[in-house]
């Protein structure tokens, strides 16, 4: 076996592969997503800047506000619960 020469390991096809997968993968690093879709999770900052300014559509709300009422509805399933299981027992 010479040890001059320079051959890759698995030979030229495995050097060819790992060639083209370099290569798609810097491809992909460099693209821009076209859409938000493609982007994911907050990959289009003006979409997530429209939840909050006046020129999104709808209804709304601060979310100190959702918190309240989302606590309220728990707190409310709590005590009607209870309430349940008291007039259960006495009525009995």
């Amino acid at each position: 076996m010479n040890s001059s020469s320079a051959v890759a390991p698995g030979g030229a096809r495995t050097a060819a592969k790992r060639k083209a997968t370099a290569d798609r993968k810097a491809t992909a690093a460099t693209q821009t997503p076209t859409s938000t879709r493609a982007a994911g999770a907050g990959g289009s900052s003006s979409t997530m800047l429209k939840l909050y300014t006046d020129e999104a559509q709808g209804l709304r709300v601060d979310p100190l506000v959702v918190l309240f009422l989302a606590v309220g509805f728990i707190i409310s399933v709590v005590v009607l619960h209870v309430i349940a299981k008291m007039t259960g027992k006495f009525f009995n």
